[in-house]
């Protein structure tokens, strides 16, 4: 499985042998469940993950008690609660395999014990982080200025196997819609 993380790793930074060993030391292989909380809202999130196969969500309770879908995961990437998991406080949303999942998880204290012994690590944890940042703030901006239609049509061509492995609740949650409408914007789009 970290095999997946060090090709990501490669395309961005110049990896040493020794960097490699700490990669394989410190990111745990986990294989969870579908429909399963890893990380619950109220408490402090223990792991960031990376996700080798498998899809995953943040998503948070409303007032009405209502789950709104934050972020939907589509391999490989990392997933946590980032702001949360970075200054260790409690988390507003929970972290969820939608289906079974390969994971590589790493302790915040591990996470900053290699960030400490490698520039590398310490280069390449600070893009993921950019990363976050960008696709929030980026995911924003479209909620705020694409329509319902031009959303889906972007997610499905973004990430075409997205249908087949997600339902359509979280999906329409995630894109701001009730899934009545997400139904409707389907049947148009086939036609």
């Amino acid at each position: 499985m970290q095999e997946k993380l060090l090709n990501i790793i490669r395309q961005q930074i110049k990896i040493s042998e020794n960097e490699i060993k700490l990669c394989n030391e410190y990111f745990e292989p986990v294989i969870i469940p579908k429909n399963k909380i890893i990380e619950e809202e109220g408490r402090i999130p223990q792991y960031l993950y990376f996700v080798v196969s498998g899809y995953m969500r943040l998503f948070y309770y409303n007032d009405n008690g209502d789950e709104i879908t934050t972020h939907i995961n589509c391999p490989p990437g990392f997933i946590t609660s980032y702001s949360s998991f970075i200054n260790q406080t409690k988390a507003a949303e929970n972290v969820e395999c939608i289906t079974e999942c390969e994971l590589l998880r790493i302790s915040k204290n591990n996470l900053d014990l290699i960030t400490s012994r490698s520039e590398a690590f310490k280069d390449f944890s600070i893009w993921v982080f950019q990363q976050s940042i960008a696709y929030n703030e980026n995911r924003s901006k479209e909620l705020a200025t694409l329509t319902a239609e031009q959303r889906y049509q972007k997610l499905i061509d973004s990430y075409p196997h997205i249908i087949h492995n997600v339902p359509l609740q979280y999906i329409a949650s995630f894109l701001g819609m009730n899934p009545k409408s997400l139904s409707r914007i389907r049947k148009q789009m086939i036609k």
